[in-house]
């Protein structure tokens, strides 16, 4: 790929109607800087595209000059694949907008919004769209790699509320993408990555969720194996309306947990019931706590959507040094519960974690074909965080990461959310989490983006001819 010079910076500048920010301009390092602290690169130049044709002209920039190409949206991306060093990258932010339309139940969404900014809009309407647990998460990215979260057992994958994509592709050309046009691309794009072209907006359909029940429930450290066994027979028999994930955490030191168990090492269920509220309902769905041990503290509250999407925002905000890796479990046997046992015991930092996220109920009635996603019989998708504010303990959660996920893959079905794949993980892990969709995302990728442009993602290079 070529360099870029500062002649050709000019050039774009001249191109957009957005800002160009180079190494030497005021708000380089804001711009450069993401979620995750542990990714240290620098591009040569952020085109922050305001519309369409700025798109157009940063990937005509791209292809003309050799130029490295990036796609950041969000910039949550665990392994900074949002970022190119010496190259340049396509910044989506500024194209942060939603529209709502009441009467059909669909949202539109720009390219480069937040999660918090489509749960904003839609609560307005008693509406949300399944998707993550955390309002400063990119809607593109997430979606793009399948997308789950709090209403995944009641509603589905995001890729399933999915109705169609305006993309703009290699050759600069701008298509929407739905199942009566190009159907072939909107297949690979719900769960194919960032990897056949640029996405400016999503239009997803709606579905009702304005106030739900949320529970916080954790028992000791030294519970987990008992908890974990009461857990995977519990909630997959539970009705659809009632999600909770399992984790293994550090008490952070403040509401609504209690001073006694602050810094304590747990492992506990943050619940979210959709079934209504009416009777003390979700007191007694959640009735059977007790069973594999007394919690150390059971909170339960009535909370708007939007406020359970940014429980963990100021827990985990922007900046932290950040390694993780995931897996697909179909079961969580007796092994994979002393692994749980292991490294919960010895958390290295006070955010460092294990979440196991439910991807059962409706997300497994979508056919194991109708889309690129190719665990529709997952029950589980399991991330492990290495976390810490510190870059001197860079080194120190991610080597607990990748020691935790060693010992449990051998227990995973061997792939994994595609969002869930660590920095510099082997390549197979990709085709491993593709199954048998890989070949026919080669193929669309080829059909789409033949030279490979948009590799700055978990790539799926384009099949021979």
């Amino acid at each position: 790929m070529g360099a870029i010079d500062e002649t050709a910076v000019g050039g774009l500048r001249e191109a957009l109607r957005g800002p160009v920010i180079a190494p030497r301009d005021p708000g380089y390092d804001e711009a450069r800087s993401i979620y995750n602290a542990m990714i240290d690169r620098r591009p040569a130049a952020f085109a922050q595209c305001v519309d369409v044709a700025d798109v157009q002209a940063v990937i005509s920039f791209a292809r003309d000059t050799g130029a490295e190409l990036a796609v950041r949206g969000g910039g949550h991306s665990g392994p900074g694949l949002c970022l190119v060093d010496d190259g340049l990258v396509l910044d989506l932010s500024p194209m942060r907008w939603v529209r709502v339309d009441p009467e059909s139940k669909t949202v539109q969404v720009g390219g480069g919004s937040q999660i918090g900014d489509l749960d904003h809009a839609t609560h307005a309407f008693g509406l949300a769209v399944p998707a993550g647990i955390m309002s400063t998460t990119g809607v593109g990215g997430l979606t793009l790699g399948g997308g789950h979260g709090h209403l995944t057992r009641r509603y589905g994958l995001t890729i399933d509320s999915l109705v169609s994509a305006d993309v703009v592709l290699a050759d600069g050309s701008c298509v929407t993408a739905s199942a009566e046009r190009h159907p072939d691309l909107f297949w690979a794009l719900r769960g194919g990555g960032g990897n056949f072209g640029v996405v400016t907006s999503f239009t997803f359909r709606l579905h009702p969720a304005a106030t739900v029940g949320v529970a916080v429930t954790v028992w000791p450290v030294d519970r987990i194996e008992d908890v974990l066994r009461w857990y995977r027979e519990f909630l997959p028999a539970a009705p659809e309306d009632l999600s909770g994930f399992f984790a293994a955490l550090v008490v952070p030191p403040g509401p609504p947990f209690p001073e006694p168990i602050h810094g304590e090492k747990v492992c506990g269920v943050i619940w979210c019931y959709t079934g209504g509220l009416a009777d003390d309902r979700l007191a007694e769905v959640l009735s059977g706590v007790n069973e594999p041990a007394p919690p150390a503290f059971h909170f339960t509250t009535p909370m708007p959507y939007p406020a359970l999407q940014t429980m963990f925002d100021t827990l985990i905000p922007k900046g932290l040094q950040w390694y993780w890796r995931g897996d697909f479990f179909d079961a969580v046997p007796d092994g994979a519960v002393d692994v749980h046992r292991k490294y919960a015991e010895n958390i290295p930092t006070g955010l460092s974690t294990m979440h196991m996220y439910p991807v059962d109920g409706a997300a497994q009635r979508v056919g194991p074909d109708d889309t690129a996603w190719a665990y529709r019989d997952a029950v589980w998708s399991v991330v492990i965080g290495g976390i810490d504010p510190d870059p001197a303990n860079a080194g120190l959660v991610r080597q607990w990461c990748v020691d935790y996920w060693t010992d449990l893959h051998p227990h995973s079905m061997g792939g994994t959310y595609v969002n869930f794949i660590g920095e510099q993980e082997n390549p197979d892990r990709i085709r491993a989490t593709y199954r048998g969709h890989y070949d026919r995302l080669a193929s669309v990728k080829r059909a789409y983006d033949p030279d490979n442009l948009f590799h700055a993602n978990q790539n799926i290079p384009p099949a021979a001819e």
